[in-house]
């Protein structure tokens, strides 16, 4: 070997070193990581489990309490759900939770009137689609900013509620078999519960795995860029308003079902819960985009919290606080978390 040689072999070795130990240590800290990253919902959940199973094992640690729970969120999860479409497609369904209680309303008066239980039901999910056709045409055709236009829509299907129901809790009139549906349990843990599992099975394989999920998150993330690349962006957008109102639809005869009653004021407090729920999932599994897994751990995670403090003496409050702090710092986290992206791909 020649002098030369050996002094190219030495320059090339001294140049490679430090990207290599660079490297190697970039591997080394995602090697004890954990998936913190990823994953801080399942370490923060399993904690507040721990936590409140030591402090509170008569009432809390229990297998009763864990099925009631999870039977209790399920009408909760699946409203976080029907948010996930619009919210990929970067736009906002505050009407979502009031067009729960207006089915809810609607499924129950149609039976007190003699309709049977399943024209009742199909009815129901048509009025729960079409509120997101209108949601659609507002939005798209009229330019109307999503914000706002949900809320509107908000308020109106608020007094046709009280409308529906004069004011009054809607009682009787309804069929066993319909209520069953809601009612009934499966290992000890009521039937909403296994409707909110196929819902997110079949919202995990539509987002994560079919075009429609690509053409949804290319929106949201960049409208104009997807416009440019040819997709009919207001279709897109259109159809996820439209596709969350006929999912609401779905869950306000799920939950017509399992109270067996219906009033105008049942489904607006599900509205901060799923959104805090949406927004806290985009940090985890997925970070910096809505997916069902984060939203089903947010959902978890945060009612695991509320009832621990509520089997602690906390007051009866202490649910829309802990929802609100939460949907804060989750909005929080999720806008942190855009601008490190951002970040990223601009300096790659």
């Amino acid at each position: 070997m020649t002098i030369s040689d050996k002094t190219a072999e030495a320059a090339t070795s001294r140049s490679t070193a430090p990207n290599g130990s660079a490297a190697g240590a970039r591997a080394s800290r995602r090697r004890i990581g954990f998936g913190f990253n990823k994953f801080s919902g399942l370490y923060l959940w399993a904690i507040v489990i721990v936590f409140f199973a030591i402090r509170l094992p008569q009432t809390f640690g229990t297998t009763q309490n864990f099925k009631i729970m999870a039977g209790d969120q399920a009408i909760t999860a699946m409203v976080a759900l029907a948010l996930i479409l619009p919210v990929a497609a970067g736009v906002f369904d505050l009407s979502v939770a009031a067009n729960v209680g207006f089915c809810v309303c609607v499924v129950t008066r149609l039976q007190m009137h003699g309709m049977s239980a399943p024209i009742a039901i199909l009815m129901t999910l048509f009025a729960g689609a079409l509120v997101g056709v209108v949601n659609g045409f507002v939005v798209v055709r009229l330019e109307v900013d999503s914000f706002i236009a949900t809320l509107g829509m908000s308020s109106i299907l608020a007094a046709g509620a009280y409308w529906i129901t004069g004011g009054q809790q809607l009682v009787g009139g309804v069929s066993q078999k319909f209520l069953n549906l809601g009612q009934n349990t499966l290992w000890g843990i009521s039937y909403p519960f296994y409707y909110m599992l196929v819902l997110s099975l079949v919202l995990y394989i539509i987002v994560e795995h079919t075009p429609v999920g690509r053409y949804l998150f290319a929106v949201g993330g960049n409208m104009q860029a997807a416009r440019l690349t040819g997709l009919r962006v207001d279709r897109v957008r259109a159809g996820a308003l439209i596709c969350s109102s006929a999912l609401a639809g779905l869950v306000g005869v799920i939950l017509a079902a399992s109270l067996g009653s219906a009033s105008q004021d049942v489904g607006p407090p599900y509205l901060l819960a799923a959104f805090s729920a949406v927004f806290l999932g985009t940090t985890q599994i997925r970070p910096g985009r809505a997916n069902v897994v984060g939203t089903l751990i947010a959902v978890y995670l945060l009612a695991t919290g509320v009832k621990g403090l509520q089997l602690s003496g906390a007051p009866v409050w202490v649910n829309g606080l802990f929802n609100g702090v939460a949907l804060i710092f989750a909005v929080a986290l999720a806008a942190r978390g855009a601008r490190r992206q951002r970040a990223s791909n601009a300096a790659a």
